[in-house]
């Protein structure tokens, strides 16, 4: 039997286990029920009605969250030499091409975003296997394959998120940190679900949104109220 901390235990008996509580009671909620001391995610955790087996329901997207993830995020561009002073002055924490399709070949992958040009997309497409799984390959999807670098560096340290549906049919996204007010909380929460909802694929059939919830790193889950959201 797993152990269970005092303060857990303590964190628990402040939630009704089966009640799904408001966007904005469980961003107040969250708050209260982290013990840890550092300044913890608050990760949302969406349990979609698609199957992402089939290539129209996989679903992914990006979304700019109001309030920023209050995380800096560490960003890799590989890029031709042309493209190097730009992302640099733009604020990338790394810049270059062979050096670093190398190093991740090697299984370096200490960044949170890595952004590509499409004229270097043939030397890094190797580079699948050890990206895909940790959704770090550039994708025109997502905004992480242009020439534009500058705009998606801004993009990115501005607060702009990629969601991914796992093999469950479930998106984990962090959307802010427990220091953040409720209403910083509740407004980056209601933007990522709205993207959601967007990305809804017309072969969707039934209830789309089956289960929300929130939680931090180290906290219980918080059932959300899925019957608030038009799906």
């Amino acid at each position: 039997m797993a152990f269970i901390s005092k303060k857990r235990k303590v964190a628990e008996t402040k939630i009704e286990s089966k009640k799904e509580y408001s966007l904005k009671e469980a961003s107040a909620l969250v708050k209260q029920i982290t013990t840890c001391k550092f300044d913890a995610s608050v990760d949302l955790h969406i349990r979609l009605g698609v199957d992402p087996k089939k290539a129209d329901q996989s679903i992914r997207g990006t979304v700019t969250l109001p309030h920023g993830t209050g995380k800096t995020k560490k960003v890799l561009v590989l890029c031709n030499p042309d493209k190097e002073e730009e992302s640099k002055n733009a604020g990338a924490d790394y810049v270059g091409l062979d050096e670093f399709v190398t190093k991740i070949e090697g299984g370096w992958v200490d960044v949170d975003v890595i952004i590509a040009t499409p004229s270097v997309m043939p030397k890094i497409g190797k580079l699948g296997k050890v990206l895909g799984p940790r959704n770090l390959m550039p994708n025109p999807k997502t905004g992480t394959v242009t020439n534009d670098v500058v705009a998606a560096i801004n993009d990115v340290k501005g607060g702009k998120i990629a969601f991914k549906i796992d093999k469950a049919g479930i998106i984990h996204a962090s959307i802010g940190r427990v220091s953040f007010t409720p209403e910083k909380i509740a407004e980056n929460s209601q933007e990522l679900l709205n993207a959601i909802i967007r990305a809804k694929p017309s072969s969707a059939k039934g209830i789309y949104l089956k289960g929300i919830s929130m939680a931090s790193s180290m906290s219980p889950g918080i059932l959300i109220d899925t019957k608030a959201f038009a799906h």
